[in-house]
């Protein structure tokens, strides 16, 4: 069965069905970062969604060439630089490397193309030259270029298709020049920017004077540049979904007469703690912050892929504690598999009436519930069904060492869409393995009382030891 997708272009939920002819080749572009600080918790949201649909449409079957941008020009950016007196592209070299970091730490593929803005201005312009042919956009008297919405609608045109706008409210000739804009606004918007006094050096030439390109206009350039004039998949979060995915519309399908994007997937905004994120009421991180207070990127990650992507998701320190603990539940269940596994070279036999291949329906159930526009909270009943039978087979004998096998690569199936990987535990520090070993010692001399004591201060300290038949391992309590 084909993946299906909540289209926000139709507002129904559609059968994915790419634009390449064989049915295998899909183009998808996610809006990326503007690159003026650290990536915070609400922007990852939208990044492991974009992950999540890349991972599904392959596991699916599809070839995926992934494009994403860094807005490394745009008005906040601008204004750091003239805070901080750092040229553009040192500024923004920065904030884009730390970018990758935590995108690598929190287990997202990164994309196949990952252009800059500052590197396809030649790009941006001709865009903007075919406006200009086709009527749609108009130099002001400062230099400024901008997108005329009337001019498009007059020409048959539509405007406003992936939300309901009141274009009655529509004011010819009414203009907006910073990137970002009041939703509810219906105005001209900027293609190139005339050079200001508070630029300082961010300019390029043009036909139309020296200045700087429009947030909405480096989507469109970009994305067709390495996808073509039309592609299939747009993603973005829903704050995206006006004015800046509209206008992308409007500009691109106005420079080239052809459907701009055939599927638009929009993920919703991420609460912190049951509120809006704010510096001012403390909820306010970046995944560095995170991982500060001791969690990793592969439980940060587990957090933000609880609720289906189309629902406002709380995201809570005790929800990320929660996250360790299910994540240690997989664990051990691996562990525990990959025991049997190797129980054959050992010479132990599973008990008569094992199931060679028991997670078949379960990875199944899987893929099912990825298809049906991402039900993650149907995934994870999946998997954690998977789990629980898996436990109740091992802990009867009933798993054989080729059963084994086969649960683990059906794991390795499934986490090719969930992106955990192994554990990220950090070793346990000297003082904990010295007691470990000091118990071991112990045991060993028969002194029990001495071994129980020290099991239970190293449970004071946040540690647990396992008696497994290979020696003890310690795990965090």
């Amino acid at each position: 069965m084909a993946p299906r997708f909540f289209n926000t272009l139709t507002r129904s939920v559609e059968e994915f069905v790419p634009l390449d002819p064989a049915g295998r080749q899909v183009g998808l572009y996610c809006c990326g970062p503007t690159v003026y600080d650290f990536a915070h918790i609400g922007n990852w949201r939208t990044f492991v969604f974009a992950d999540l649909v890349r991972r599904t449409l392959e596991f699916a079957g599809f070839t995926v060439r992934h494009v994403m941008n860094i807005t490394d020009v745009e008005d906040k950016i601008i204004r750091r630089v003239r805070e901080t007196g750092t040229p553009l592209r040192e500024f923004t070299a920065r904030y884009e490397a730390a970018f990758f970091e935590d995108m690598q730490t929190l287990h997202c593929l990164r994309p196949h193309v990952t252009p800059r803005a500052t590197e396809h201005i030649a790009d941006i312009l001709a865009l903007i030259e075919k406006l200009m042919q086709q009527g749609f956009a108009y130099r002001a008297a400062d230099g400024s270029v901008y997108f005329s919405i009337e001019k498009y609608r007059a020409a048959g045109r539509s405007y406003g298709r992936l939300v309901r706008l009141n274009l009655e409210q529509l004011r010819p000739g009414e203009r907006v020049r910073s990137d970002e804009y009041a939703k509810e606004a219906v105005a001209d918007f900027a293609l190139w920017k005339a050079r200001a006094p508070e630029d300082g050096e961010v300019f390029w030439p043009s036909p139309w004077g020296e200045g700087r390109p429009g947030w909405h206009i480096e989507g469109s350039a970009m994305s067709m540049k390495w996808l073509g004039p039309s592609f299939d998949l747009h993603l973005g979060g829903e704050d995206l979904i006006f004015p800046h995915h509209e206008d992308e519309i409007a500009q691109s399908e106005g420079a080239t007469g052809q459907p701009f994007v055939k599927y638009w997937l929009h993920g919703a905004h991420l609460l912190v703690e049951g509120a809006k994120m704010s510096k001012s009421l403390g909820n306010f991180f970046t995944l560095r912050d995170l991982l500060a207070k001791g969690f990793t990127g592969r439980e940060v990650r587990y957090a933000l892929m609880q609720a289906h992507y189309r629902e406002t998701c709380n995201f809570t320190l005790e929800g990320l504690s929660g996250a360790r603990t299910a994540l240690g539940r997989i664990d051990e269940c691996l562990d525990k598999l990959r025991e049997a596994a190797s129980a054959a070279a050992s010479g132990t036999v599973a008990s008569a009436g094992a199931d060679e291949d028991f997670s078949a329906p379960y990875l199944a159930r899987f893929g099912a519930a990825l298809e049906d526009d991402l039900n993650i909270s149907a995934a994870w009943a999946a998997v954690f069904d998977w789990v629980r039978e898996a436990n109740r087979r091992l802990a009867a004998g009933a798993v054989s060492a080729a059963g084994a096998r086969a649960a683990l690569a059906a794991w390795t199936k499934m986490d090719s869409v969930l992106g955990l990987g192994g554990r990220e535990e950090p070793p346990p520090p000297p003082e904990i393995v010295a007691l470990l070993e000091a118990r071991q010692a112990a045991r060993r001399a028969k002194d029990f009382a001495r071994a129980d004591a020290l099991r239970a201060e190293l449970k004071a300290k946040g540690w647990l030891v396992e008696d497994t038949p290979r020696g003890p391992k310690l795990k965090r309590a």
